[in-house]
């Protein structure tokens, strides 16, 4: 089974950055992508941004394009999420995910298999 551990998390005021990182076993079941989701206190969790593993193709969520990036180091076996311009309401635990079960949405939580234990971002004056 595919193991992740996000790292990078923190206290950051509006507008400052971030760079998350989950390290990742190598073998992702599913298909190659790698995706980060959220979770706010009392809120449903949410994707944020994903890549594929063998492509490098990025995929955003409406909410943090332009924002928001994400890249790879295969040779690290990392993914990062580099964040931007943060926002009071990016404070979130942050989760990254693999072994995706092709057949509906890419935001479908559900379809993940493999989770890390998390990482929180909290943004804050």
């Amino acid at each position: 089974q595919a193991q992740l551990s996000e790292s990078g998390g923190g206290s950051v005021q509006p507008g400052g950055s971030l760079r998350l990182t989950c390290t990742h076993s190598g073998y992702t079941g599913g298909d190659s992508r790698v995706f980060w989701f959220r979770q706010s206190a009392g809120k449903e969790r949410e994707g944020v941004a994903g890549i594929f593993l063998t492509s490098g193709d990025p995929d955003y969520a409406d909410s943090v394009k332009g924002r928001f990036k994400i890249s790879k180091d295969n040779a690290k076996r990392s993914v990062y999420l580099q964040m931007n311009k943060l926002k009071p309401e990016d404070t979130a635990m942050y989760y990254c995910a693999s072994g995706f079960q092709r057949g509906g949405s890419r935001w479908d939580v559900w379809r993940y298999s493999n989770w890390g234990q998390g990482t929180q971002v909290t943004v804050s004056s």
